[in-house]
């Protein structure tokens, strides 16, 4: 398994040197939201990510503090709104990765049991949705945050 920090995923994304599908949906206030650097089952699963190097979201200071809370809720309406979900999950994990990072997970009314809550992380690789719906949901909330 390779390290995600050697060198930094997260200066890669927030930088636009590695672009995940959906890439940067939208930049405030030392946070990017973009799309997960990763495959998912869930159109529009995006995560917001700090700018520099802060560990958790109590590391946060000044605006990105300030702004973490409602850029999540404008994203998670936005998930609601734009695609259709029926919830939106949000996760802050933080011990891998050098960025903050909150995980915004859409459910939709089909979403496998299994699927939701915190089950989205366990999915296989047969859930996967193809890149090309990642990119049209991602591409569909980005339109949704610049309006």
């Amino acid at each position: 398994m390779s390290d995600v920090n050697a060198p930094c995923l997260g200066c890669a994304v927030v930088s636009g040197a590695t672009r995940p599908v959906g890439g940067v949906l939208a930049r405030v206030s030392g946070l990017v939201v973009h799309g997960v650097a990763a495959p998912s089952p869930l159109p529009g699963w995006v995560v917001i990510s700090s700018e520099q190097h802060v560990r958790a979201w109590y590391e946060l200071d000044g605006e990105p503090a300030r702004e973490l809370g409602p850029l999540a809720a404008r994203v998670m309406r936005a998930q609601r709104e734009v695609l259709g979900a029926e919830h939106a999950y949000a996760f802050a994990i933080g011990d891998v990765l050098r960025h903050f990072h909150l995980h915004l997970v859409p459910r939709f009314a089909d979403t496998p049991q299994r699927l939701r809550g915190r089950g989205a992380f366990d999915f296989t690789e047969a859930d996967a949705l193809s890149a090309e719906a990642l990119e049209a949901a991602a591409q569909a909330l980005a339109a949704a945050l610049r309006a």
